[in-house]
């Protein structure tokens, strides 16, 4: 792989403002993806693969086109990043040899990445990392999949001498709000299996994801003028901190881990005559999801009691479901990944992730798709980072996918 042609893909790739916007009927929710997908419309038609485009979902695909008879397999990220932290005006900032040393960053003394709070800080010791200045994220989260990626599908197209069948790249848009696959065609990838660079750090192959779905619980109150407001007001704001301070704090993201699921509640908005609550509902096994949204409803109907006059709704929005329940039906895709790990004297650990990517939605829909790992470090927050070995190694670990799956027969 060309070390500096990958790392010049993602420095490229990050000064573009792709932040995901929620509360928007916006596909994609914001201009900078479209951007930025036409950006790797004309980068995979100067390499010369097939059938690029970029449909009116802002979603791009080409296919690397086969040297041999073998299944077509994917691989995808996403263009956008998380709306947590600000994405505008990224500065990058690329450290060579890395000492292994607490970093301060150059934008805001005050943002500090630590081996304390990140111990995978000292493993990258004598590498190259990227950071922020610390006024923005980065944004690796998925652009360091992208520039993986891309680097691939040059690759291989330098290279036509490796054997294999059509490879297909699908880039997606609004992952971290939940849409990334809504327009995705399945038909249209057709592939075997696909495999997502959406994970941290190397060397892990994530086969199970939280499922998860989204609830709005909506209260309404009657708001009138605080002078005489007695007997007559009923805040809505007052009743939204009720609602939340009556959750169960042992199913908070705080106290759990592991394969533990949890209610979060992530976002209030309103006033005294209607406030929103959106909270993430999360477990590894599916069928605990509907028992998350029976508390719900119970603790909706105990505020609406508690503050006579109001109402509180509760709508349960389906998002992802964990991708170990789909896997099975290919137990090639995530053996061929832990195997390309093998093969190139790779530490290799198949995981669980306390989290959703595009490769669970992915699944769900008929195509098995794990979730590798991509040199992300400290997402979302001003404290990301990237390593720019484990961006070469991911490329590499694909390119060893592409050769085993090129060993099967269609």
């Amino acid at each position: 792989m060309n070390k500096d042609r990958l790392l010049e893909r993602f420095l490229q790739y990050v000064k573009i403002d792709t932040t995901a916007v929620e509360q928007t009927d916006a596909v994609p929710s914001s201009p900078g993806q479209l951007e930025m997908g036409k950006l790797l419309v004309d980068q995979l038609r100067e390499m010369g693969l097939e059938d690029v485009a970029q449909d009116q979902y802002g979603i791009v695909m080409g296919t690397v086109p086969a040297t041999t008879d073998a299944p077509t397999i994917a691989f995808n990220s996403h263009v956008d990043t998380s709306p947590d932290a600000n994405g505008k005006d990224v500065k990058p900032n690329v450290i060579e040899d890395f000492d292994g040393k607490d970093i301060t960053l150059s934008g805001d003394p005050s943002c500090v990445i630590t081996s304390a709070t990140c111990p995978e800080l000292l493993q990258a010791r004598g590498k190259t990392i990227i950071t922020t200045d610390g006024t923005t994220l980065l944004g690796g989260d998925d652009k360091a999949g992208v520039a993986i990626i891309m680097e691939m599908a040059c690759f291989l197209m330098e290279h036509p001498e490796i054997p294999h069948g059509p490879v297909r790249v699908l880039f997606t848009c609004d992952e971290e709000v939940g849409r990334g696959v809504d327009h995705v065609d399945i038909a249209k990838v057709n592939a075997t299996a696909c495999y997502n660079f959406d994970g941290g750090g190397s060397g892990m192959v994530d086969t199970e994801t939280f499922s998860a779905d989204l609830a709005i619980v909506t209260i309404k109150g009657i708001n009138i003028h605080p002078s005489i407001g007695k007997g007559r007001m009923v805040s809505a704001i007052r009743a939204a901190g009720q609602f939340v301070a009556a959750l169960p704090s042992e199913l908070s993201p705080e106290q759990t881990e592991g394969r533990d699921g949890f209610l979060h509640p992530y976002q209030i908005q309103g006033d005294v005559a209607e406030a929103t609550i959106r909270i993430l509902l999360r477990d590894f096994e599916t069928a605990n999801l509907k028992r998350y949204a029976t508390l719900l409803i119970e603790h909706a109907d105990a505020t609406s009691e508690a503050f006579p006059g109001s109402t509180a709704t509760v709508e349960i929005r389906p998002q992802y479901r964990n991708m170990g329940e789909g896997l099975v039906r290919e137990p090639r895709a995530a053996d061929f990944a832990v195997k390309a790990h093998q093969l190139l004297g790779c530490e290799v650990e198949k995981t669980i992730i306390r989290g959703g990517t595009d490769g669970a939605r992915l699944t769900e829909l008929g195509l098995p798709t794990p979730n590798l790992s991509s040199g992300q470090h400290n997402i979302h927050s001003p404290l990301e980072w990237a390593c720019l070995e484990e961006m070469v190694q991911a490329a590499e670990v694909g390119l060893e996918i592409v050769k085993l799956w090129a060993a099967e027969r269609v």
